[in-house]
């Protein structure tokens, strides 16, 4: 079998690239969750030195960004999808809702660059993500009720951040599937681009990212997750006890100064 996530570095930039295109790049197996996981906590702790990952493009093999689970399994009833109902909710905790945990602790920026259709549990990995340029090739659904399914990886949560609840709500509800260019009128992209320059396109939106310091990236990150389920209060407490670090560094006070003299 191939390497699930295949990893490669360009400068402060590591593209991780889902390598299951036989499977539709599925994300559902345990080969694929192991290696996210350690990729993960590969690009928290490499946060300072030569080495340091300041972001992280996240791209699929092949024509599709992921399929999401592995339909075949689920129709064959293989794995965790022939299990009694208790063991498999166990399977679930266990398996692929390790996904959305472990990108929760990814203290590195990430950019979604989806290269093709991002179905079921796909379109979720994308909202994952902190930001998201599509492909014109590129298509999202939250197909889940269409196989009589509901999203078990925490869709319901991601996609409403996204996109608001009445647009998550019309895709979780009908399954049915959105373009590039509807994903861009919605917010659920940035921006679309022709297929042959997505990765060039992501790699400059990085590029812009990996100029400022790692440090300051992944505090600004932090702030900007606790948006999502803090009050107003909690993000201003802690803005306030991040900052003063900030503004001792040794980063800030060579660019203040390089500011006073322009």
């Amino acid at each position: 079998m191939n390497n699930p996530l295949k990893i490669t570095a360009h400068d402060a930039t590591q593209i991780w690239t889902i390598n299951l295109p036989e499977l539709g790049n599925a994300i559902t197996g345990s080969c694929f969750i192991a290696a996210l996981e350690a990729a993960v906590e590969s690009a928290n702790t490499h946060a300072e030195g030569e080495d340091a990952v300041r972001a992280i493009i996240l791209t699929g093999e092949g024509k599709i960004f992921s399929a999401g689970g592995n339909v075949k399994e689920m129709a064959d009833r293989d794995g965790m999808f022939g299990l009694e109902p208790l063991d498999q909710r166990r399977a679930y905790i266990d398996g692929i809702q390790r996904i959305p945990r472990a990108l929760s602790r990814l203290e590195v920026p990430t950019i979604a660059a989806v290269n093709g259709p991002a179905i079921g549990a796909g379109c979720d990995l994308a909202m994952m993500c902190d930001l998201r340029i599509a492909s014109d090739r590129a298509s999202f659904a939250e197909s889940f009720v269409q196989i009589g399914l509901i999203p078990g990886d925490g869709g319901t949560w991601f996609l409403p951040s996204a996109i608001g609840y009445a647009r998550a709500a019309e895709m979780t509800l009908t399954g049915d599937r959105i373009d590039a260019a509807t994903a861009l009128d919605w917010g659920m992209v940035s921006r679309v681009v022709a297929h042959e320059e997505l990765l060039g396109a992501a790699r400059q939106l990085a590029d812009r990212i990996t100029k400022n310091p790692g440090h300051v990236l992944r505090m600004a990150k932090r702030l900007l997750q606790e948006s999502r389920t803090g009050t107003m209060e909690s993000t201003l407490g802690m803005a306030a006890a991040m900052q003063p670090l900030a503004h001792r560094d040794p980063e800030h006070l060579h660019r203040i100064a390089k500011w006073k003299t322009r």
